[in-house]
C-alpha cells in the first residue's frame, strides 16, 4: 500500500522553473519505480518522466528532454521533477505514480497515483 502526495505546482512565466515533489508513504516505497505524467484539459494523460527504484535509470518524453530532470531520494521517500525553461505547452496537471514493476513510459502499468498538482505557464 502506497500513498502519493504531489506538491510544488503553481503559476510561472515562460522560461521559468518549478520543482515538483512527490512524497510517498509505505515501508516498501523504495522498491517502486516512479513516474511523472501530465494531463491538460481535454487531452489524454501523457508520459513525462520515469525513474527506476534505485534512481540509476531514467527516461523522458522527447518534448522535455534537456529541460526536465527526474530524481529521487529514497531516504526521504520523495521523488522530484525539476522543470526548467518552462513553456506554455507544459501547462497541465502533473501526477506522480508508483509502479511495483520496472520503470515504464506506460501509464497503464502504474499501481498508485497521487491527486495531481497544477502547473500553469504563462506566455
Amino acid at each position: 500500500q502506497v500513498q502519493l502526495v504531489e506538491s510544488g505546482g503553481g503559476l510561472v512565466q515562460a522560461g521559468g522553473s518549478l520543482r515538483l515533489s512527490c512524497a510517498a508513504s509505505g515501508r516498501t516505497s523504495s522498491y517502486y519505480a516512479m513516474g511523472w505524467f501530465r494531463q491538460a484539459p481535454g487531452m489524454q494523460r501523457e508520459f513525462v518522466a520515469t525513474i527506476s527504484a534505485s534512481g540509476s535509470s531514467t527516461r523522458y518524453t522527447d518534448s522535455v528532454k534537456g529541460r526536465f530532470t527526474i530524481s529521487r531520494d529514497n531516504a526521504k521517500n520523495t521523488v522530484y521533477l525539476q522543470m526548467n525553461s518552462l513553456e506554455p505547452e507544459d501547462t497541465a496537471v502533473y501526477y506522480c505514480a508508483a509502479n511495483w514493476g520496472g520503470y515504464s513510459t506506460s501509464a497503464g502499468v502504474y499501481d498508485y497515483w497521487g491527486r495531481g498538482t497544477q502547473v500553469t505557464v504563462s506566455s
